[in-house]
């Protein structure tokens, strides 16, 4: 049970722990997304339901991604937990006054929320009638879905860690800015590695 009373970490050194979990937590999804014992949890999470003559979210949005995304951001919270004494004053300053176990669990629910995030704006394009893997071509439809793709994972993570653990508003206006090139960043990697048919 996490305590009432708990501090609020400095929001700057919270939004690099966080953006270095994640990032850890993204390397790890790339690595079980190209391994061969990802395949049998390829399956689409809406099983392959439409809705209005659409798919609900389409083949990418599968649960292999929540099986290695889930564990492995709550052991990277965990790691920087057990650091945290003799780790630079910033990392201690970025996390919550949680034992290990706990930070698990919460990296547990950041990386949960992290993956399900996506799933209202994959909603919101097969509503639209853009396939998997690709973008409007040009006008206000790119820019939203641009806008969406790199935000929605971050918004996500940051409402449920506020629904759970203090969180100053600074944190929120570090990680929105500086969230995104991260999400950008790991996408040109699963681009790079095979995983995604487009690098943004």
């Amino acid at each position: 049970m996490i305590p009432s009373a708990l501090p609020a970490p400095d929001p700057l050194a919270c939004a690099v722990v966080l953006i270095a979990a994640m990032s850890l937590a993204g390397f790890a999804h790339t690595v079980w997304l190209r391994s061969r014992y990802c395949v049998p949890f390829r399956v689409p999470i809406d099983g392959g339901c439409q809705w209005r003559g659409a798919r609900i979210f389409g083949d990418h949005k599968t649960f292999a991604g929540f099986i290695a995304i889930v564990p492995a951001a709550g052991a990277a919270f965990a790691v920087f937990g057990v650091m945290r004494a003799s780790a630079p004053a910033w990392l201690d300053a970025g996390l919550w006054q949680l034992p290990p176990e706990q930070l698990f669990g919460l990296g547990c629910w950041a990386g949960f929320w992290f993956m399900a995030g996506e799933l209202p704006n994959s909603f919101l394009k097969r509503r639209m009638g853009i396939t998997p893997g690709s973008l409007p071509r040009a006008g206000a439809q790119r820019l939203l879905c641009l806008a969406l793709d790199r935000l929605d994972s971050v918004l996500a993570l940051l409402l449920a860690l506020a629904m759970v653990v203090p969180m100053q508003w600074m944190t929120w206006l570090w990680v929105l800015a500086l969230g995104p090139a991260m999400h950008l960043a790991f996408s040109a990697l699963l681009f790079v590695s095979g995983v995604k048919a487009r690098a943004a």
